[in-house]
């Protein structure tokens, strides 16, 4: 199915990545000042956002003007009180550094000069009626996801019993499959053949799938089927963290596969580590059903449980008993 990624769509670690300012102002209903200004040319590269009250106090040394900048009650106070020919010089010096837009919180009035500099040099303004904190708080949080490192992954990921889990393997060897069977079992579907893994955190990956091919499944022999339209909206998630990944081979009798889990096997993802397990194909196998154990007991690992300790516990105390 990767004919139908659209190229471009998966991009490698370490590019830069960058968020349409337009993108913005429709995930937060932000209300756009200055219409004249092109909005589909602006773009953030930030995670970060500054509240500018040093610069309008006429500080500029280390000025970070690629952030957002936000005026809140604090600012916009502190605007009002100033002598207006000192308002307006600072106010200028803002706008004359290339900032990608200028969000005004709380529906605080915007002062006439403010207008005219954005128009001047071509920086919007824009409204919310949000308070600076929450504005903040949940736009930190948004580009954090929006322009975090990412890698593409051949595999699927699907989310059974909570846990992400990330099916992967050799081409043929059966994931779209097991993720079909998983999926009829009641378990919510996310991506085929292409994962975006993204690295929000040091302790989280998010996973998603590339718009043009989102819900399609590729089976070997019949074809693509669209998955929610076969089995609703229940049976599918936009994105889901990735807290396990299964990892199916054909069965090979000179390795030793592991019985007891007792030591925890690792991939590494963009720093981060995962969880994960290698399990061994053989005919008569339900991949479906080994699946789901896998993520239960990875629950119950989270959760402080461990089944090969609690067995090999059991197993001294029985002997220590008979001595």
């Amino acid at each position: 199915m990767s004919g139908l990624v659209a190229s471009g769509a998966f991009n490698k670690p370490g590019c830069g990545y960058s968020v349409p300012l337009r993108d913005v102002i429709n995930e937060f209903s932000l209300k756009n000042k200055t219409p004249d200004i092109d909005i589909d040319s602006k773009v953030l590269t930030q995670v970060n956002i500054n509240r500018p009250a040093l610069q309008i106090a006429g500080f500029f040394d280390y000025f970070d003007a690629t952030r957002l900048q936000i005026i809140g009650m604090v600012e916009h106070t502190y605007l009002q009180k100033l002598d207006a020919k000192y308002r307006q010089e600072n106010l200028k010096r803002i706008f004359q550094h290339p900032i990608p837009a200028i969000v005004i919180s709380r529906k605080l009035g915007i002062f006439p000069e403010m207008i005219d500099y954005a128009n001047e040099y071509n920086v919007p303004i824009l409204t919310t009626s949000a308070s600076t904190t929450d504005f903040i708080s949940e736009m930190i949080s948004w580009m954090k996801v929006q322009l975090a490192p990412r890698i593409t992954m051949h595999g699927c990921l699907l989310d059974i019993y909570g846990v992400g889990t990330l099916i992967t393997g050799d081409s043929g060897v059966g994931k779209s499959e097991t993720a079909l069977e998983l999926i009829k079992r009641g378990h919510r579907f996310i991506a085929d053949d292409a994962v975006e893994v993204r690295r929000v955190s040091q302790e989280t990956l998010v996973g998603s799938c590339p718009p043009n091919i989102r819900y399609f499944l590729e089976l070997r022999g019949i074809g693509i089927i669209d998955i929610l339209k076969m089995f609703g909206v229940q049976s599918i998630k936009p994105t889901q963290a990735i807290d396990l990944i299964i990892n199916l081979e054909l069965w090979d009798q000179t390795r030793t596969y592991d019985r007891l889990g007792q030591v925890e096997e690792y991939t590494e993802i963009l720093g981060n580590n995962v969880s994960s397990h290698s399990i061994p194909i053989r005919p008569g196998r339900s991949l479906a059903i080994i699946c789901e154990s896998a993520a239960i007991n990875h629950r119950q690992k989270k959760m402080g449980y461990n089944a090969a300790d609690a067995l090999t516990e059991r197993v001294m105390q029985h002997l220590e008993s008979g001595l």
